[in-house]
C-alpha cells in the first residue's frame, strides 16, 4: 500500500490550503480500517524543534472509486488507533513496561 503513496514521503494538503510533507512510518488494519501512520519530515531549519512534532494518523477511505486520506472520525478512534500503532511500533517498550 505505501507504493501507492511514493517513497516513504507524501505532501497533504489541508482544508485551508496548506500543503504538508509526511514520512511513512506504518501502515495498520484495525477493526476493518486502514490507517497510515506519519511523521512530519523537518528541514535542516525546523530539526530543532522536532521534539514537539508528533504521530500523524490518518484513515484510507474510498471516495468515487480513488483511495484518499482523511482524519479518524472521532478522538476516540484516533486514541484507539494510535495505542494500536504504540503496540506495532513499539512492542519491546510496551513488554517492559508490564
Amino acid at each position: 500500500m505505501s507504493e501507492e503513496y511514493g517513497a516513504n514521503f507524501i505532501t497533504v494538503t489541508d482544508d485551508e490550503g496548506n500543503e504538508f510533507e509526511l514520512e511513512h512510518l506504518d501502515t495498520l488494519e484495525f477493526q476493518g480500517q486502514t490507517y497510515m501512520a506519519f511523521f512530519p519530515a523537518v528541514s535542516a531549519e525546523e530539526e530543532e524543534d522536532e521534539e514537539e512534532l508528533g504521530l500523524v494518523i490518518l484513515k484510507v477511505i474510498q471516495e468515487n472509486g480513488e483511495e484518499l486520506l482523511s482524519t479518524p472520525d472521532s478522538d476516540e478512534e484516533l486514541n484507539a488507533v494510535y495505542e494500536a500503532f504504540m503496540e506495532e511500533l513499539f512492542p519491546e517498550e510496551e513488554e517492559g513496561a508490564e
